[in-house]
């Protein structure tokens, strides 16, 4: 589907994790479709620095300095960006962290950080935003999983791959919890992202992931953030409890070619 300029005009998104990678790309996709945006993330200065960028550009935008593992925390973002803009239509819990571990060395305090950012980072924002996602008639609700540890797995990511797995589960059963209020509850599953966190493991890590994607390329951020869109769509309410994958075809092949 082609979205206008204005697709989301007069909506107000609030997108975690979104100083970096994905969660800037989601953020900067919907201001560019007229959208309302409140981007968090725990980083304070990077994420004024990107927000201060897109207010330039134009857009209404709002930072949120926040860590998403804390109710409190996003209990007030929730209400600083309802005072802002008026209302919260759609929520992209993104925020996510994947700490590179293997089992034998991985701390309770590292699986609980992985798990309280990802998994319960989301259950958070979806219960703050929750009775304002009511109120707006069309609410959406757009989870960031992975397709590692839904469908593939990574050494080191156990933790992480749980976290994803999690993620899918919470899904289905909030849309189906939430959809007399008028709230899809979607997710996409990115496959190998062109972000910076990638980047950081490495141009040999890089190279051969990209060997094992069919179309023989990353993902970009647009690519999600369009994904993410279609799910937020007010066209499209009739979609909930679904999980998009979003790699390129990399999770397909049977073997090696």
């Amino acid at each position: 589907m082609t979205l206008s300029p204005t697709a989301f005009a007069g909506k107000t998104v609030l997108v975690t994790g979104a100083s970096t990678g994905i969660g800037l790309g989601i953020a900067t996709a919907f201001a560019a479709h007229g959208a309302n945006v409140a981007l968090t993330a725990r980083g304070a200065e990077r994420l004024r620095a990107v927000t201060d960028a897109l207010a330039a550009a134009g857009h209404a935008v709002l930072a949120c300095p926040m860590d998403t593992a804390s109710l409190p925390e996003i209990r007030a973002t929730v209400d600083a960006v309802v005072q802002k803009f008026g209302g919260l239509d759609i929520l992209c819990a993104n925020a996510g962290i994947y700490p590179v571990t293997p089992i034998d060395q991985l701390t309770e305090a590292e699986w609980d950080l992985v798990m309280d950012t990802n998994a319960k980072g989301s259950f958070f924002a979806m219960q703050a935003c929750l009775p304002h996602l009511r109120k707006s008639g069309a609410g959406r609700v757009i989870l960031t999983s992975s397709v590692t540890g839904p469908i593939t797995g990574i050494t080191g990511l156990t933790h992480y791959g749980a976290s994803k797995a999690a993620q899918l589960g919470f899904m289905r059963a909030a849309a189906m919890e939430l959809a007399k209020d008028g709230i899809t509850v979607n997710a996409v599953l990115p496959g190998m992202i062109e972000t910076e966190a990638l980047a950081a493991l490495g141009a040999e890590f890089v190279q051969s992931s990209i060997n094992l994607i069919p179309v023989r390329r990353l993902g970009s951020v647009d690519d999600i953030a369009n994904a993410v869109m279609f799910f937020a769509a007010p066209e499209n309410g009739f979609i909930t409890g679904q999980g998009l994958v979003i790699d390129g075809g990399q999770s397909l092949p049977e073997a090696p070619e």
